[in-house]
């Protein structure tokens, strides 16, 4: 696998005001609808092209196995709202636990769509002690939008 298609994750930052109509098409596109959504996704050029469009909105970054897990056991969802186990696992995928499928989503063998019935926006909470940055700047210049690279990871557990 190319290095184009490792899995990130990607969250809304900025909410619903002012949003030009390509960027909320654009965020709709990524099933980022909402403030504090969050997706994993494979980084490929039509992504890459369609994050860097709503790059003022969210922020993302490579995802890390330890955030994966406690992503999808945490706060992934299945029909009726109920969560995820590894029993729920064993009978909707090939994998035996949710450890297991988190480490191929990291390494990219599997798709959130590999999980039959797992809904793929991760709803978060507010970070805890809040985002130490502007929300309306790049994480470059003291702000919270962009790519974060590795620093996702943390800001996802957070937010878990």
């Amino acid at each position: 696998m190319s290095q184009e298609e490792k899995p990130i994750l990607a969250i809304r930052i900025r909410g619903p005001a002012r949003v030009r109509p390509e960027i909320e098409d654009t965020l709709g596109y990524l099933r980022l609808r909402k403030v504090h959504n969050a997706r994993v996704i494979k980084l490929t050029s039509d992504v890459r092209g369609m994050i860097m469009r709503a790059k003022d909105y969210i922020t993302w970054g490579p995802i890390d196995e330890n955030t994966a897990t406690l992503l999808i056991s945490k706060r992934g969802r299945i029909p009726g709202n109920e969560m995820l186990t590894d029993d729920y696992v064993r009978k909707n995928s090939s994998y035996k636990s949710i450890d297991a499928f988190a480490k191929a989503l990291v390494a990219g063998t599997a798709d959130i769509s590999d999980m039959e019935g797992l809904k793929p926006v991760f709803r978060l909470t507010p970070p805890k002690k809040g985002f130490r940055g502007k929300r309306n700047l790049p994480v470059g210049m003291g702000g919270v939008t962009g790519d974060r690279g590795q620093a996702i990871n943390e800001l996802a557990q957070r937010m878990i």
